[in-house]
């Protein structure tokens, strides 16, 4: 098993992802760690929370080695104002941006094998001027991909979504047969590619109570749904569905699919993160390079308390790694 580069970024700086990233240094890790953020900011982190942390400025020249407990090679970003934990700042939007830019240009030109994104505030993020509607938007943006796909990984399962942060209202008219075909098409050929499987097993869910009740209870199915997954299963795709969401988390569909394809965010992945919360992760698929991610946010309150867990770090770090082997 060879030895990848990895990079972690390390988010909003008054949240726990520099908690969680100082946390996940304390364990041996079979890949070549790399945090990027304030290295000031990380190491009096570690000295808040009482941790051990011996902090190696990094360059690219640096041969590889695998992570050891206790050290930490840091891609160092200077945060453009004073960082008090809890307290959002403005300010230091342009410097978390700054953390995701590196990320992806070190990813596409081969220095990092993949990148595990901690979380970022939206909300601070676009009251400083910028447009921002998400991680997963930005880096497909940065990456020049035309269609990301969110697809969170928890709890024994994989829930993939044809739209992510839309208002419920917008929902119906943004699921087009298009953009139904390229997720769909996406998230077949990221399984083989990422995870192995081939030929993945695809459970569509529907859009409406019922999955439309033959069109009693809205026509999106018939209209939409259904033929774009008649058309891809012609082409040898192996899909199951339309099917009503309340019925399709079930041990059977559950065993007999690689994935869930939900319509909206709100359809799928309340049920796995109730099995998983904490624990899953969330991978964007249709991008020229790996991203994995937590499922959680910034939790401002628990940041430098010591009372943050880094469990979901921990698990998306671990999925990096098998994805690269």
């Amino acid at each position: 098993m060879r030895t990848s580069r990895i990079l972690i970024t390390s988010g909003e700086p008054a949240g726990i992802g520099p908690d969680t990233c100082v946390s996940l240094a304390q364990s041996d890790w079979d890949c070549d760690l790399i945090v990027a953020g304030d290295a000031e900011l990380l190491a009096s982190t570690a000295a808040a929370l009482g941790l051990p942390l011996k902090i190696d400025r990094y360059d690219s020249t640096l041969p590889l080695r695998a992570h050891t407990a206790g050290s930490l090679r840091v891609l160092h970003l200077p945060a453009k104002a004073p960082v008090a934990a809890g307290k959002l700042d403005a300010r230091n939007s342009a410097y978390v941006l700054s953390l995701l830019d590196r990320a992806c240009d070190g990813c596409m030109n081969g220095e990092f094998g993949a990148v595990v994104t901690a979380p970022v505030q939206k909300s601070v993020i676009m009251d400083a001027g910028f447009a921002f509607s998400g991680h997963t938007e930005y880096l497909a943006h940065r990456c020049r991909a035309a269609l990301p796909v969110m697809m969170l990984a928890g709890g024994g399962m994989r829930v993939a979504l044809v739209t992510t942060h839309l208002p419920l209202s917008q929902v119906p008219a943004a699921i087009t047969a298009e953009r139904l075909t390229a997720t769909l098409k996406i998230v077949n050929s990221e399984l083989e590619r990422l995870f192995g499987i081939k030929m993945p097993r695809l459970l569509l869910l529907g859009l409406n109570p019922h999955a439309g009740e033959s069109g009693h209870l809205g026509r999106e199915e018939i209209e939409v749904i259904e033929p774009v997954a008649n058309e891809l299963k012609r082409q040898g795709m192996k899909i199951t569905g339309p099917v009503p969401a309340d019925t399709a988390f079930n041990r059977q569909y559950l065993a007999e699919c690689d994935a869930v394809i939900a319509m909206y965010h709100d359809q799928g992945l309340p049920v796995l993160k109730y099995a998983s919360f904490g624990e899953a992760v969330n991978i964007t698929l249709g991008l020229p390079i790996i991203r994995v991610s937590v499922d959680h946010g910034t939790a401002l309150t628990l940041a430098r308390t010591g009372k943050a867990s880094d469990s979901s770090l921990r698990t998306a770090l671990a999925l990096a790694i098998d994805m690269l082997n």
